[in-house]
This record gives structure tokens, C-alpha cells and sequence, in this order.
């Protein structure tokens, strides 16, 4: 399996030399390991960052006043006061939202997300604390919304902008920067294509070395680059000023190997990465974090945290408290024919997996003469005997699963996630399949990604079900909230159709 390199974090570990840091290559004393500063990995303040945050602070501005002359027209003062304030508030909240964090790699959908998030976020803290004042913005309420609206594109224009201006000039050659990877591997060999695929970094590759003959090496596929020569002729072209960046992808077990390298490095002015090979593993949302200076990476891991988080959840209460009220009579018209039907209850609970394994109830119409939530429960299946006249309908229309809007906004489950199973099911699939119980690191959805893709009903071969996991697991690998929308629009044709609903 060819290793994927996530492009939503950084992909490598940046080490920087000068004479009298060798000590970063050779390990300290056991008793010292732990506390060596030279271990401390930190993140690069670059010259973007300082144009993003001088730029967005003219997309307020400029906002602001396109608004004022269109709407209602304010003073020199009211404009000024606006302005500053709600870019100083704009840039606090860019701290907790990382909206300047390095982009590289990212897509500008992932990036202007961010950026509308931490604008939305501003103008929320702006009115608070001009009530908590009592301060007049001298705005009218059309005036307010086309600032926020004008910003909003003005934001996304300029992030575009950077970006294309950014590959016109790396593709000319201005500014680019040379770089090599040392290590003909199948995870240098995905980075050189990453790097391909992002014009914006403004990075050339000159080729791959190695030490290693080319027996003992992978092929190098005409498409990456080529194999230039050994580590040694490598330092003659970084000592030459050719290369400025260099990219270990030697895998982790070759510690010492790495290490030689690094050694004879450090007699370069180059920056020098190491990109680990953990890559090659089952990555679910993987982000860096810093312990006192020691960087850790997560392999499982929920993306749902801060603002990421709470836009997802705001997301789930808004959209499953409007349905309720739109949907209360046809669930009402639903639970009558349920109820008039057949003997039995109008719901049914199951115990299901939520978030982290948990147990939950899960409501659903009954749609069954039975009611099954022990160790054994039987998939429904094609003119299943044990399915009523209406529950055949309802579950083709889906309509049996709209008691657990009550879930979402109970917050057990959300409206776009993996699919719960019946807890049997769980404790079967969890044996026979690898990395099945990583589903459960988000909480379960009423709709997901399998089934949009054409996972949806019964997984009568192990296969189906191995599919519908692994559709599960890049929903919790890729998430973004455009993602969310997305499914739940591709949910209303698949509902439509019925296909795999029985």
C-alpha cells in the first residue's frame, strides 16, 4: 500500500543546525534526555503570515467602508473605531481558530472555512462587547450585514489571490527554492507528488539520493524525478547554493542511518526535514501537539475539537430542532399507521455504540413484528417476513429513522456520521474486521458517507461491511463541514431512490 501523506498537517519534522547545535544530532545523556532544549520543535512565523493578517485586516476595512457608502454613511471617528477594534478582535480569535497557521498543502476550501469561522466568530464577540458598552456602531442592520457579507467574499478573494500569485511567480522561477529528498522510498516518492500537487510552496525538486545501491531500492516511477547520486554528492550540490531543502524519508527503524545523514548535514546552511514513516499507518484525523517541547502525533484521533467541534454541533442543533418542528406532523401521521398496523410499540430503542464505544438508545419507528436487542439480531433483508406493510414503507423512505433527530439534539448522535449497528453486530464485525471499533471515535450519524456511496441497508457479506467501514473511516479522515453539507444533500436522492432500503 502506497503511503498517503495528509495534507491537512504538517508532514514533517524541521530540523535547523548552526555550529554549535550538533548536540541536535547526537543524543544527550539519559539523565538530560528529557530536558535538552535542543529538542524543542517550533513552528516558522513566515512572511504570508504577516501579508494574511495585514490583508484581512484590509478586507475589514475595506468591507466596512463599501458598506458605509452603500448603506448609512459614518463618521471618521465610528468608521476608525469599527474598523480597529473588530481587526483587533479578528486577529485574538485567529489565535484560537489557527487561522494563520502554515497552509501549505491545504486546500483553499479548508483555509477560507477557517477564515469565515474566525470572521463569524468576531462579529458574534464585536456585538457583545459593544451591548456590554453600550456602544452605537452607527450601522443599520443592512449596512451591519453587507460588512459581513462583503467581508466574507473579500476574504475569500484574498486568499485565492495569494495563492495564484504565489504559483505564477514559483512557476517563473522567482523565489523558488530547490529541494532533494534523501531516501528512494515509497513515502518519498508520495511527498515528491504532494509537493508537485502544491505549486504554492514554491519548492523544485532536483532529484532523489541514496546511498544504497539500486538493488536495494524501489523504482523510481518517470514521473517523480530521478535518482541523482549518493548523500555525498548531495552535500556537494547543497555546499554549491543548488539545494536549500532537504527531505530525510528514510523509515524510522533506520535510526542510525538517519543520524549520518543528519551528521553530515550540519555542515550545510540547509533546512533539513525528516519525515517520519508512521504515514504509512491508518491515520484518522491526525494533528501535531507539543508536550514541553517534546512534539507528539496522533494516529486515532476525534477531528471534532474547538471550533471544529462546536461548528459541527451547531450544525446538529440548528438542523435537527428546525426538522422536528417541520417533520412533527408527519411524525405524528407516521406513529398513527405504526400504531393502528400491528400489535406492538410506536418506537422501538436499540442499544448502539455511540461516541467512544458508549452505549445509546437509538429511536427508530417500528417497522418489525419483533423487536430484537440481545446478543443476536438479524439484519432485515429482502421481502423479510418479519417486516409490516408499513414498515416496508417506511423504511424505504427512511421515515422509520426520523425519531433519532431526537438523538442529535440530545447530542448522542449527529446528523452526518458513521451509521450505529446493533451492538451485536458490533461485538461480531469488531473480530472479522480491522479497525472497525475507529468508527466509533465520532458519534454515529442518521445519514454518512457509506451511504451515499452505495453502502446503505444490509451487509450480507463481509465485504459490504468492510466497505461501508472503510467509507466510515475517510468520512473521519477528511471531515470538513463542506463535507457534512454535502452528504446530507446526496442523502435526499438516496432516500428518494431506495435503493438498498428494504
Amino acid at each position: 500500500m502506497t503511503p498517503m501523506l495528509p495534507k491537512n498537517c504538517s508532514a514533517c519534522v524541521s530540523l535547523r543546525f548552526h555550529p554549535r547545535s550538533i548536540r541536535s544530532v547526537t543524543p544527550p545523556a539519559n539523565n538530560d534526555r528529557m530536558n535538552s532544549n535542543t529538542q524543542t520543535i517550533r513552528t516558522n512565523r513566515s512572511l504570508q503570515v504577516a501579508t494574511r493578517r495585514l490583508g484581512d485586516t484590509g478586507c475589514i476595512f475595506l468591507g466596512l467602508a463599501v458598506a458605509s457608502v452603500v448603506g448609512q454613511a459614518l463618521t471618521r471617528e465610528q468608521f476608525f473605531v469599527l474598523g480597529l477594534t473588530f481587526s483587533l478582535i479578528y486577529w485574538i480569535c485567529s489565535e484560537a481558530t489557527a487561522n494563520y497557521r502554515a497552509w501549505r498543502g491545504s486546500t483553499l476550501i479548508s483555509e477560507t472555512a477557517c477564515a469565515w469561522i474566525t470572521w463569524g466568530t468576531t462579529l458574534i464577540c464585536g456585538i457583545v462587547i459593544g451591548a456590554m458598552f453600550q456602544y452605537g456602531s452607527g450601522l443599520t442592520r443592512f449596512s451591519f450585514a453587507a460588512w459581513t457579507v462583503l467581508t466574507a467574499v473579500l476574504l475569500v478573494m484574498l486568499r485565492s489571490t495569494l495563492r495564484t500569485v504565489s504559483a505564477m511567480m514559483f512557476s517563473r522561477g522567482i523565489g523558488a527554492r530547490g529541494y532533494a529528498i534523501v531516501g528512494v522510498t515509497d513515502i518519498g516518492i508520495q511527498l515528491a507528488k504532494n509537493i508537485a500537487d502544491s505549486p504554492h510552496l514554491g519548492l523544485q525538486l532536483s532529484g532523489f539520493y541514496d546511498d544504497r545501491p539500486s538493488d536495494r531500492t524501489i523504482s523510481l516511477p518517470g514521473t517523480v524525478g530521478s535518482r541523482l547520486g549518493t548523500v555525498s554528492e548531495l552535500l556537494a550540490e547543497t555546499r554549491a547554493g543548488n539545494i536549500q531543502h532537504i527531505y530525510i524519508t528514510f523509515p524510522m527503524r533506520a535510526e542510525n542511518r538517519i543520524r549520518d545523514v543528519l551528521t553530515k548535514l550540519a555542515d550545510t546552511t540547509a533546512s533539513v526535514y525528516v519525515v517520519p514513516d508512521f504515514f504509512v499507518f491508518e491515520l484518522l484525523h491526525s494533528r501535531w501537539n507539543n508536550i514541553l517541547g517534546i512534539p507528539t502525533v496522533s494516529i486515532f484521533e476525534n477531528p471534532f475539537y474547538g471550533v471544529d467541534g462546536i461548528a459541527k454541533r451547531t450544525l446538529d442543533l440548528i438542523f435537527s430542532a428546525g426538522l422536528i418542528v417541520v417533520l412533527a406532523i408527519p411524525m405524528a401521521i407516521v406513529a398513527l399507521a405504526v400504531k393502528l398496523s400491528s400489535p406492538g410499540p410506536v418506537l422501538f430503542k436499540q442499544k448502539r455504540y455511540g461516541l467512544d464505544g458508549k452505549e445509546i438508545p437509538v429511536w427508530k419507528f417500528r417497522s418489525m413484528k419483533v423487536c430484537e436487542n440481545g446478543a443476536k439480531v438479524t439484519q432485515a433483508t429482502k421481502n423479510d417476513s418479519r417486516v409490516t406493510k408499513v414498515g416496508k414503507f417506511i423504511r424505504k423512505t427512511s421515515l422509520d429513522e426520523l425519531p433519532q433527530l431526537f438523538n442529535v439534539f440530545a447530542g448522542d448522535m449527529s446528523l452526518v456520521g458513521p451509521r450505529p449497528h446493533a451492538t451485536a453486530h458490533n461485538e461480531q464485525y469488531r473480530k472479522l474486521i480491522r479497525g472497525y471499533m475507529l468508527r466509533h471515535k465520532v458519534k454515529p450519524g442518521i445519514t454518512g458517507l457509506a451511504q451515499v456511496e452505495g453502502y446503505r441497508g444490509e451487509t450480507d457479506t463481509l465485504e459490504k461491511m468492510a466497505k461501508r467501514v472503510e467509507f466510515d473511516h475517510r468520512y473521519i479522515r477528511d471531515w470538513n463541514i463542506w463535507l457534512d453539507f454535502k452528504i446530507l444533500f446526496r442523502t435526499i436522492f438516496v432516500v428518494f431512490t431506495g435503493e438498498n432500503a428494504y
